[in-house]
This record gives C-alpha cells, sequence and structure tokens, in this order.
C-alpha cells in the first residue's frame, strides 16, 4: 500500500488483523534507532508435506547395526538416525518394531527380538523399552513416529535360534514352514487374525505412537516357497468341507481383506487419531492402467490393495512406487496417477520411493524429480516416504540436495480431516529482548493437545519466515536486528505470530505480536 502523507496510531489497530487487513504504521523508531517502514500483516501459510523414512529392524537393515549392540551404541545410534532426519527437514520416521512376531518394546505378547539383543526374548541389559525412547526422541525432534508392524511373517531366515518363546513353539498350529526357511501364519486363521489384532492394539493404547504401519508382506512372495504354492491345504480343506464355495484365490484374499478392515476399526476405537498406513507393492495389477506391466500382487499375494484404498481403511496409503520415472512398464508418474484415481475416500495418497538408485547426479535428479511430481499430482496432500533411511545416509549428495531443494523449508504433516477438525485453542505468547536478542515464550491452556509449534516473524520490509518447534518447546530465539542480503542495511524485528498444531495437523488461529507492543492480537489462521 501506498503510505498516506498524515500519520497514524503506532500499531494501527492491529484487532482488526481478525479480518486480515493490511495496515500502515508510521515511520519512526523503537528506542533502538529501528525505523519502521509500511508491513503487511499476513503471516503465511506453513508448508504442509509428509516427508518419513523407514527405519528397518529385521536383519539389522538400519538400526540397530547388529544384534547384540551395547544399549548405550543402541541408543546413539538411534539419536544419530533421528537427528539426521531433523536436520534435513523430515517430519516423520516409520519404525520397524515387530520384524518377525516379535518385539523391539516391551510386550506381554510376543518376545523380544532377537534382532535388538541377539537372542529371542531377551530383554536388553541395562533395560530399557526401545519403543518409548523412540517415540520420545522423535518427538522431541518434532518427528512423528509410526511403528511399522509384519502382519504375518513369523520367523526370519535371519532371525536367529528359533526358541522356546517363539511363536513357532508357542502357536504352531497357526503357522507354516516355507522352503526357504521362513515361517509363516496362515492368514486364513481366525486365530491369526485375533493374534495380530492383539498386538496393533496392545500398541496402541500403551504407547504414544502416531501411526500403525503395515509393509507388502502378507501372503508371502513365490520366492519364500521356491515358487510352490503356499502350504495351507489344512485350513483349505476345513474350509470347502464347512461349505465354502469360494475359489482358493478368493478366499485368501478374503482372510486379508477382513483383517485389513478389522485393523483400521480397532484402531479408530483406540485412538482415533493415530493413522493407519499401508505401503503395498505398487502395481495392484498388470494393465492397470493399460501401460503397466510387472508382478500381480492381487493373484500372488492375495492382496486386493485397491479394495482398501477404494474403501477407505486406511488413513494413508503408500504404494511402493519404487521405479524411475521414465521405466518402461512400471513408470513412476502412470502409477501414481492411476493410484490417485482409486483413491476414492480422500486419503493420504504418499507413495514410497526408493532412494538408491546408484548414488550421484542421476540419482539425486530422479529423487528430486520424482517428489515434484508427487507434488504436482498432489497438491492437496503432498508427501512421500523414502526407502530406506540407509541411502540418504550414504550418499551425500542426496541428502543435501534434498535439503537444498524440496526440503528447504520445513513442514507440517498435512491434516487428516476425517479424523478430527477442532483446532487447538490459541497460545498466549510474550516477549522480551536483551543482549541483541528477542525471545519469544508460549504456553497453552491444553497443552498435552499440541504436538507442534509454529513461529512465525517478520523484519522490516522483508517476507516473513516460520520455524516449526517440537511440542515441549516453550521458547524460541531471534536476533533484534539482521542486515538485508541484497543492501546491507540494517532490519529490525517487525512481527511475530505463533501457532498451535495439534496431533492431528490442525492449527490453531495465530497469536500476533508486534515488535513494540507485547499484548498479543488474535488473527485468522486461514
Amino acid at each position: 500500500m501506498k503510505r498516506k502523507s498524515h500519520k497514524l496510531p503506532l500499531l494501527c489497530l492491529l484487532s482488526v488483523l481478525l479480518a486480515w487487513s493490511c495496515k500502515t504504521h508510521r515511520s519512526g523508531t523503537d528506542g533502538q534507532g529501528w525505523a519502521r517502514a509500511s508491513i503487511k500483516l499476513h503471516p503465511p501459510v506453513a508448508e504442509r508435506e509428509f516427508r518419513a523414512a523407514w527405519v528397518a529392524t529385521v536383519a539389522n537393515i538400519n538400526w540397530p547395526s547388529k544384534p547384540g549392540l551395547p544399549v548405550k551404541e543402541q541408543q546413539k545410534e538411534a539419536l544419530e538416525l533421528l537427528d539426521f532426519l531433523e536436520a534435513h527437514h523430515f517430519n516423520a520416521v516409520i519404525f520397524q518394531v515387530r520384524p518377525q512376531a516379535d518385539a523391539l518394546y516391551d510386550s506381554k505378547i510376543e518376545p523380544w527380538s532377537y534382532f535388538l539383543t541377539g537372542k529371542q526374548g531377551q530383554a536388553p541389559e541395562p533395560y530399557y523399552d526401545p519403543l518409548r525412547f523412540w517415540i520420545k526422541a522423535a518427538h522431541e525432534r518434532g518427528l512423528e513416529l509410526h511403528a511399522w508392524l509384519n502382519p504375518y511373517r513369523a520367523h526370519h531366515v535371519n532371525g536367529g535360534e528359533i526358541g522356546r518363546a517363539s511363536v513357532v513353539k508357542t502357536m504352531p498350529e497357526l503357522v507354516v514352514k516355507l522352503k526357504q526357511g521362513y515361517w509363516w501364519f496362515d492368514p486364513s486363521r481366525k486365530e491369526t487374525r485375533e493374534h495380530a489384532l492383539a498386538v496393533v492394539k496392545d500398541l496402541v493404547t500403551r504407547y504414544d505412537i502416531d501411526g500403525i504401519h503395515f509393509d507388502d508382506y502378507f501372503y508371502p512372495y513365490p520366492s519364500y516357497n521356491n515358487d510352490e504354492d503356499f502350504p495351507d491345504e489344512e485350513s483349505w480343506k476345513n474350509y470347502t468341507q464347512r461349505g465354502g464355495r469360494l475359489s482358493r484365490a478368493d478366499w485368501r484374499r478374503g482372510s486379508v481383506n477382513t483383517f485389513v478392515k478389522e485393523v483400521y476399526s480397532t484402531v479408530k476405537s483406540e485412538k482415533p487419531l493415530v493413522k493407519f498406513g499401508i505401503s503395498p507393492f505398487g502395481i495392484w495389477r498388470p494393465g492397470h492402467p493399460a501401460s503397466v506391466s510387472g508382478f500381480d500382487q492381487y493373484d500372488i499375494l492375495y492382496a486386493d490393495a485397491r479394495l482398501w484404498l477404494n474403501k477407505g481403511w486406511v488413513d494413508y496409503f503408500t504404494p511402493q512406487l519404487y521405479w524411475k520415472i521414465n521405466k518402461e512398464g512400471q513408470s513412476f508418474p502412470v502409477l501414481l496417477n492411476w493410484w490417485k484415481g482409486e483413491n476414492k475416500k480422500n486419503r493420504h495418497l504418499w507413495p514410497g520411493i526408493r532412494a538408491d538408485l546408484g548414488g550421484g547426479e542421476q540419482n539425486t535428479d530422479e529423487i528430486i524429480n520424482q517428489i515434484m511430481i508427487t507434488r504436482g499430482m498432489l497438491p492437496e496432500s503432498k508427501g512421500v516416504v523414502h526407502w530406506s533411511i540407509a541411502p540418504l545416509l550414504k550418499y551425500p549428495e542426496l541428502a543435501d540436495g534434498l535439503l537444498k531443494g524440496p526440503y528447504k523449508k520445513e513442514a507440517l504433516v498435512p491434516e487428516s480431516p476425517w479424523l478430527k477438525k477442532k483446532r487447538p485453542d490459541v497460545p498466549v505468547v510474550n516477549w522480551s529482548s536483551g543482549n541483541g536478542k528477542i525471545k519469544i515464550k508460549w504456553s497453552h491452556p491444553d497443552e498435552k493437545e499440541v504436538f507442534r509449534w509454529v513461529v512465525r516473524y517478520q523484519y522490516e520490509d522483508t517476507e516473513w519466515n516460520y520455524k516449526i518447534l517440537p511440542g515441549k518447546k516453550r521458547m524460541f530465539e531471534l536476533d533484534r536486528f539482521v542486515n538485508a542480503e541484497d543492501t546491507g542495511k540494517r532490519k529490525g524485528i517487525g512481527h511475530i505470530a505463533v501457532t498451535a498444531v495439534g496431533r492431528n495437523g490442525n492449527e490453531s488461529d495465530f497469536a500476533m505480536l508486534a515488535a513494540d507492543d507485547k499484548t498479543p492480537t488474535a488473527g485468522k489462521n486461514k
């Protein structure tokens, strides 16, 4: 706006910010040599994008680096991974807590994991609960933590000795052995579903997790059984003798479908704001769409992943689109667009992308391009999940490219409007200055409901900026003055706006402050 010749009051009625008015402040100083000019009081909307990485514990792929690692080393490695994600502006970690019907947490249902202590059923010594440790550390860094479970794998070939505590020993009637040495739950058994649901319910009720996550292992890949059919003859015979009329394939798919629906219902009945996500194989069926060829999960894994998305039995859907943009038969954007068309209930569609494509500039360009394509195709709820955290650590060029490119600015996780629409109350904010710094402090009438804070700030005649902080933070410090990058001119802090963000990503209205007034004014967050 153009400056009027007459002088206006110093703050020009900050209360009109409720209607998002733009006001002009008179020129003057704040007693420290800062001359203020006209400022538009429009705090920016913080970016929204799900930025997650998988951390696999099976076969010690990502953490811990080996079975039986000393507790201090386990914790050190965990914090290094979480510090990396925070520093590179990620906002979620998908942490594998049940790799083979075992637990990387204190469970009364299944034994401690071999991949943690080197002996299944043996607790860490000195004792600690790894999942609680990961949750606390992740939340302290403003990261969501999603507990990743393998629903049907009973024992992995790299899972150590099958001990007395293994489900292979305690539930032999529910598991079968595959030719490659794996043990697998029979998904058609009601008892299998009941056991897995008990594990899910236990995790949701006892732990402050942000999500439950399944990957693509439903019925096993054929290679696990030397390309022979899954050995569920006894269950199939029982079904047909009771008058079952479905084909064997439909019967298997029906068991998985029932389980997925029950998991979603169980999670929502316990804690509605805990998200449930699945990352199925990236192709539903060859020929869908017409140009796509490859593995048929519907016919071979008995996973009708399209149905789960169509029905809205998930809060987010992460098909594993591990192919390049120009891959003939499995093109990343072609597949993503098809899944978008199947998202009938408008759930989050955050594709899984393969971060390890050989390293180098081409690897970085491919991953950045896939992120940008996803943003363009899914602007209402942007996001990807990186498989896995390892390549991000292995290739500094890739990590730096993300941080300097699409992840340059911090981002909030997109809201899930079907879960909760109520916004948190506006925080109570004040500030003080000294030693060339502005110290902003805040509180909230219901602090347990706050997961993150967004502090927006604006220096004289400059664009707004913002910082996203974890929910446990109550203070943020800024320089009172900065030098403009283009002119070197000294700029003073002008306005501050603070919002509270709930567990569902819902954001409060602004608590607004001008640098020469410690009384906050509410502002609408549109």
